[in-house]
């Protein structure tokens, strides 16, 4: 056998060890770098959601209670006062929905956007019953009239602001 082909042979017997050795470490050690890197990544999601679930509930908490703060009979026990007209009733009852509103504007940040859309829409509905049925009664009305017929008309009614507290307490149950 020539002398080069010994050499060949020597040069093959050891590299073929060494490249099987080398692929065998070389899996290994990216397996173990992929499950390192995954554990870390699960790691910092849960971190994450340590601090985003107690902000999230926080704002499912601060939207059912502008839900309740603006429902009709709660605006009129906190806006109605002896000797007010109705426009002067209504315009105090719009601004406390507006004021609300704004206060709690940065809560659809941690909401899904069709809850804030349903939230919206129940604002939307109380503003236009407030507007509308102020509408229907004389200009000459007092705020005692708005009241009545604001309560009579919603007496046992399902409104949006229900539907909207439903919404809030489904989402938010999903959280937990």
């Amino acid at each position: 056998m020539p002398v080069w082909l010994s050499v060949i042979l020597e040069i093959i017997k050891i590299t073929v060890p060494a490249l099987i050795v080398f692929l065998t470490v070389y899996y290994l050690m990216k397996g173990f770098f992929e499950n390192q890197r995954a554990l870390k990544h699960l790691e910092i999601r849960q971190a994450s959601q340590k601090q985003t679930i107690p902000l999230k509930l926080q704002a499912y908490e601060r939207l059912a209670l502008f839900c309740e703060r603006i429902a009709i009979p709660n605006l009129l026990l906190r806006m109605r006062e002896e000797g007010m007209t109705a426009k002067d009733l209504r315009i105090s009852m719009l601004l406390a929905i507006q004021q609300e509103f704004e206060y709690n504007l940065t809560q659809q940040v941690y909401v899904s956007e069709q809850l804030w859309e349903i939230i919206k829409l129940a604002r939307d509905e109380t503003v236009n019953i407030v507007n509308e049925v102020c509408n229907e009664l004389p200009k000459e009305a007092d705020g005692r009239q708005l009241a009545g017929t604001l309560l009579n008309l919603l007496d046992g009614k399902s409104t949006g602001l229900d539907k909207a507290q439903m919404a809030i307490k489904k989402e938010a149950s999903l959280m937990l």
